[in-house]
């Protein structure tokens, strides 16, 4: 999946995947659903405090971590099952935001795309082949825990004269912009008005002005 390229590109493109090419957050609103239909109010309540504390922990979203941890806590709910194959069987395809793929392909002409993420070692896989995202890149795939403390690994792997990062998260963009400098080019996704926007800087200076917006409908 994360084959080593010895041969350094002249451009590469770093995607994130939750809340950038992948509409996480209506993932976890329809996850609400069986939750409280399996196990309750109070108990949908009490997995989403474990699930913010795992990912306050961890540093990521971790769903089968959050569910693994009220399951020990509540041994004996027999519905949880239910919510696993929830997880499993779910359509990440259909929760890709409008174009992504085609932006993959599209960015593909000028130099490989590889995708870039945080996560666990058996949902955030799944999740990213299931979208159709390991195909669009050609495998190239890696998942860490700590992605912005990983460039290295990322550079050694994928060998290029300039990066392009696409990720929602400032947190993100600024700290790889403090490594790698005017080596790359961060791209900050955000959603407004049900448009996908993507604010381009190469000073640093993330909420700066005079940034120039492109907008995909």
């Amino acid at each position: 999946m994360n084959e080593v390229d010895d041969s350094p590109a002249r451009v590469t493109f770093l995607f994130d995947v939750d809340n950038t090419l992948v509409d996480n957050d209506r993932v976890a609103a329809d996850l609400q659903r069986p939750l409280a239909s399996e196990i309750g109010a109070e108990g949908a309540q009490e997995y989403w405090r474990i699930f913010e504390q795992l990912r306050t922990e961890l540093g990521y979203a971790d769903y089968l971590g959050a569910l693994q941890r009220y399951r020990a806590k509540h041994p004996r709910v027999p519905h949880l099952l239910c919510v696993s194959d929830f997880f499993i069987n779910y359509p990440f395809a259909e929760r890709l935001f409008p174009d992504a793929i085609k932006v993959i392909e599209y960015v593909q002409q000028w130099g490989p795309a590889v995708i870039l993420s945080d996560g666990d070692v058996v949902f955030q896989p799944l999740k990213i082949s299931r979208s159709g995202l390991t195909n669009a890149v050609a495998g190239r795939v890696l998942i860490y825990v700590h992605k912005e403390q990983e460039l290295d690994d990322v550079e050694q792997r994928y060998p290029a004269e300039h990066y392009v990062l696409v990720d929602d998260k400032l947190r993100i963009l600024a700290a790889v912009k403090k490594l790698w400098r005017s080596r790359v080019t961060t791209i900050h996704y955000f959603r407004q008005a049900r448009s996908l926007r993507y604010r381009s800087e190469n000073a640093g200076q993330l909420s700066g002005s005079g940034h120039q917006h492109r907008t995909y409908r």
